[in-house]
This record gives structure tokens, C-alpha cells and sequence, in this order.
């Protein structure tokens, strides 16, 4: 049997890693009893790995990946040059790169103050006036680490920030803005020419619990949608706690190292 060569072996790593992480989904996906149907979206973090694994993984059906710095993702986008490929911006992002990501990014999964929608809603209407491209769909990225709930009169939820969570890791901060913003936020985006609010976004506080984390986040989620129907989108879960989002009501997971290994060596 002839050996094979270093690409095709990379395809069928990645092919198996991918596979044994759609079992895990689906299995959680039961485990929180959804639907067949209601899967999450998986989309696969390429930071730090070569286009070519790109290529690689588009063979193998994927057809959404992230990545969270410009530089990189611009370089990647152009290279493997395939319009049916959303790539996903996942990283924090500086106001003077939204020229450059809204190019090649379907959304952005971290927007969290004003300046960055102003930012991206300028970059769109100039972007939108050259190739008419569709708005550009925008996550509120939402911290986690300095809040918890609290109820309020009959029963609403209401969100704090520093002082209410310190059960959750306040020295964990993992950007984002606070709860207390999102809805703020939220209608910012909703009324920006070019933009369309996709939901919400979080990282869990590192070294916590994943749970009460994902759980707020899916009562902020609840409230954004109860203000913006539209918007029911929870980009949620990484390779360590993506069964945790999943039971909270994820819509997108982002997972990176289970299936691309390792980063690769930085030379």
C-alpha cells in the first residue's frame, strides 16, 4: 500500500478530528433534547494554521471558519479565494480594521462598544457602495467575567456588572462589553445601515465553571431577542466546554484545537 504524502495525511487527520467532534455535538445536542434539526453551527478557528488547511477542511464540507486577527484572516481570505466560504471575525477588534474586515468577513463576533459600530457601519457603506456586498452580521460580545444576574420586582431579569460576580472569576476578564450595555448595544447595531444583529457572544471565565457563565448568557440572549426578534444567535462553546453552550442554547460553537490539533510552531 503506497504511503501517503504529508497533505493527505493532514486531510485525513483533520477529517477524523472533525468527525469526533460532530459526534460530540450531537450527542450533547441530545443529551439538551434538541432537535436533529436545531444542530449548532460549527465554526472551525484556523488561527495559526496554514491556508492550506482551509482548503483542506472546505473539502470536507466545512463551510464556516474563524479567525481573530485581521492581518492573518485578509491574507488567508485572499488566498484561498472561495465566495461560498464565511469566514467569521471572532477576535478583538481595533476601530481602524474595520476597513479591512468587513472585505472579507460574513460577521463579526465581538463587537462590544459604540466606537466599533460606528467604525464598521462607516467601513460598510463605503464597502457596500463598491460590490453591494450583504450587511455585515454583527454578535454583541458579551463579559462574562465581572457579572451575574439579579432579580428585580417581579421576577426580571436585570444584569450587573462588577461587584455581582465574583463567584464567576473577575480577574478572568475576557473582553466584551457588560451585561448592563448589551441592550444599548444591541439597538446601536440594529438601526446601523450595513449592519445586522446576529445575536450575542461570550468566552466562559477562564478557569470557571462554564455553566452559570453560559447560562447568563442565554437570559441576555433572551432579552436581546425579546427587544430584536430577529436576533436569537449564541455564539457560544470551544473545544473544552462546548457541551456547556450547547445546553444553554448555543447557536454557534467555535472550535479550533480539537480539530486543527496544536498550533503550529511560530518560526
Amino acid at each position: 500500500m503506497p504511503r501517503m504524502n504529508t497533505l493527505e495525511a493532514r486531510g485525513l487527520a483533520l477529517r477524523e478530528n472533525l468527525a469526533a467532534v460532530k459526534v460530540r455535538i450531537g450527542l450533547a445536542a441530545e443529551a439538551a433534547g434538541r432537535r436533529a434539526g436545531a444542530l449548532p453551527a460549527l465554526v472551525v478557528v484556523t488561527k495559526f494554521h496554514p491556508a492550506a488547511d482551509v482548503v483542506l477542511l472546505r473539502g470536507l464540507g466545512v463551510g464556516d471558519v474563524g479567525e481573530n486577527r485581521d492581518q492573518e484572516a485578509a491574507a488567508k481570505a485572499a488566498e484561498v479565494a472561495d465566495a461560498s466560504l464565511r469566514w467569521h471575525f471572532i477576535g478583538q477588534l481595533q476601530s481602524n480594521k474595520a476597513k479591512s474586515v468587513v472585505r472579507y468577513a460574513h460577521s463579526v463576533h465581538s463587537v462590544d462598544r459604540a466606537a466599533l459600530v460606528t467604525a464598521l457601519g462607516r467601513a460598510m457603506a463605503t464597502q457596500q457602495d463598491l460590490d453591494d456586498r450583504p450587511d455585515l452580521a454583527c454578535y454583541i460580545q458579551v463579559d462574562l467575567s465581572q457579572a451575574a444576574p439579579r432579580s428585580a420586582g417581579g421576577g426580571t431579569a436585570v444584569f450587573g456588572t462588577a461587584g455581582q460576580g465574583e463567584a464567576m472569576g473577575e480577574q478572568d476578564a475576557r473582553g466584551g462589553a457588560a451585561p448592563s450595555d448589551v441592550l444599548r448595544l444591541a439597538a446601536l447595531v440594529a438601526g446601523t445601515p450595513g449592519l445586522s444583529l446576529a445575536g450575542v457572544m461570550a468566552v466562559a471565565p477562564l478557569g470557571a465553571d462554564p455553566v452559570p457563565a453560559f447560562e447568563l448568557l442565554s437570559r441576555i440572549s433572551a432579552a436581546v431577542v425579546r427587544e430584536h426578534p430577529g436576533a436569537t444567535g449564541i455564539s457560544a462553546g470551544m473545544s473544552h466546554d462546548l457541551e456547556a453552550a450547547i445546553a444553554a442554547g448555543a447557536t454557534h460553537l467555535r472550535v479550533g484545537s480539537d480539530i486543527l490539533g496544536p498550533r503550529p510552531a511560530v518560526r
